[in-house]
């Protein structure tokens, strides 16, 4: 039995680091690419993805609710996360300048 435990244990901790995961992947996720993508919204898949997160952290993995959040994570894994990578840039935040051009900094004539 304490074999069993520990497996489930394990298993539990990967459902917590795969959530946890797929949160901060949605968190660094530029808002425009998920309209640019037509996956509903950042705050939408954010609000999700942290349901999931805070539910596998509370409940036991055999309760109902944290298959329902495995799934959520899934969905975001296989078809959004996807979506949003394949757009330029690969949706996520840039940190240049708000001069930048795509070819680099504009810098006016200079």
């Amino acid at each position: 039995m304490q074999g069993f435990a520990g497996f489930m244990w394990l298993l539990s901790m990967a459902l917590i680091i795969f959530s946890g995961f797929a949160l901060l992947d949605a968190a660094v996720r530029r808002e425009d690419a998920y309209r640019a993508a037509d996956k509903k919204t950042k705050p939408f898949w954010l609000i999700i993805l942290g349901l999931a997160f805070v539910v596998n952290l509370l409940f036991p993995i055999l309760s109902f609710l944290p298959i329902i959040g495995l799934i959520a994570t899934i969905v975001y894994m296989v078809d959004v996360r996807p979506a949003i990578r394949a757009l330029p840039g690969g949706g996520r935040s840039r940190r240049g300048s708000s001069s930048d051009g795509p070819y680099g900094p504009w810098n006016g004539g200079r």
